[in-house]
């Protein structure tokens, strides 16, 4: 499975961005999906969630800012960032989640976002 993250970028606070994650490869054992994020010097930390069937969950800090979603057909996962904060700067990652493994087994390879005061 491979991941490929997009659309990150510098952003006034306030503004919004989206990111696009496409995954090829193997997928049949994908159901689940994520994005996570990681600022240098601190642990990466789940951003929200989706499963296969739609169903989203978020963290508290992006509830009723961001939205994640799916299009299984194009086998992409967006999510979308509004009302930016500079404290939401970091490395926006996509993440699939492994049936057979149990876990986010696959990562992409980050894409940048930041954000001015």
């Amino acid at each position: 499975v491979q991941l490929v993250e997009s659309g990150g970028g510098l952003v006034q606070a306030g503004g919004s961005l989206r990111l696009s994650c496409v995954a090829s490869g193997s997928l049949f054992s994908i159901n689940a999906m994520g994005w996570f994020r990681q600022v240098p010097g601190k642990e990466r930390e789940l951003v929200a969630t989706i499963s296969s069937g739609g169903s989203a969950d978020y963290a508290d800090f992006v509830k009723r800012r961001f939205t994640i979603s799916r299009d299984n057909a194009k086998n992409t996962l967006y999510l979308q960032m509004n009302s930016l904060k500079p404290e939401d700067a970091a490395m926006y990652y996509c993440a699939a989640y492994e049936d057979q493994v149990g876990e986010y087994h696959y990562w992409g390879q980050g894409t940048q976002v930041t954000v001015s005061s």
